[in-house]
């Protein structure tokens, strides 16, 4: 049974390459906009189905298909990826010394029967007090801007993180552990492949 990303993450891509599981790629495209009233929780999930479902349409036999989508949420408010510079270093300029979660929406598909597991994988992450000037250069470095909230914990940005309570990978894009559990869930076994 293969295993079939539906990402284009290349750091969800790298999570997996990491722990040795062989998967294939299927970047999808959908709309990532919150539906009205839509909680942070049931937008990634949403999300994540969404980008499953889209990329198991052209896969025919036994396959499971990973969709994720992950959220900064600070004070309830989500905070995507930056348009243009002066939006990151406002995202940066909230998050100093502050507390905000981080929300991956993880769905495991499987084909042909189309059973499915879901989990929303929740991680604190704390920042210390930024500086405008450490805010500056960061943002100088361009890392920020295909990144939700602005920053990558495992680049440049992790000397910011002063605490995390829960997954690390979470964080990265892909909660590693608890996607195992939900593949193993499925019936897959890496062993096999």
């Amino acid at each position: 049974m293969k295993l079939i990303l539906a990402s284009a993450s290349p750091r969800r891509g790298a999570i997996l390459e990491s722990a040795g599981i062989a998967f294939e790629r299927r970047a999808t495209e959908i709309d990532e906009s919150p539906l009205p009233g839509e909680s942070p929780e049931v937008c990634a999930l949403r999300l994540a189905e969404e980008k499953a479902r889209r990329a198991s349409r052209d896969v025919s036999g036994k396959a499971i298909v990973v969709g994720a989508d992950t959220l900064v949420v600070l004070n309830g408010e989500v905070m995507g990826k930056p348009a243009n510079e002066d939006e990151a270093r406002q995202m940066l300029r909230r998050l100093s010394g502050c507390t905000h979660r981080v929300i991956t929406g993880v769905v495991a598909l499987r084909l042909p029967d189309g059973a499915t597991t879901r989990a929303a994988e929740i991680t604190n992450v704390t920042f210390a007090p930024l500086s405008a000037r450490e805010i500056d250069d960061y943002v100088a470095t361009g890392e920020p801007m295909d990144k939700a909230g602005a920053y990558g914990i495992q680049e440049r940005a992790g000397r910011f993180v002063t605490r995390i309570e829960g997954c690390y990978f979470n964080v990265v894009g892909l909660p590693l552990a608890r996607l195992c559990a939900m593949l193993r869930e499925l019936g897959w076994d890496q062993d096999a492949e």
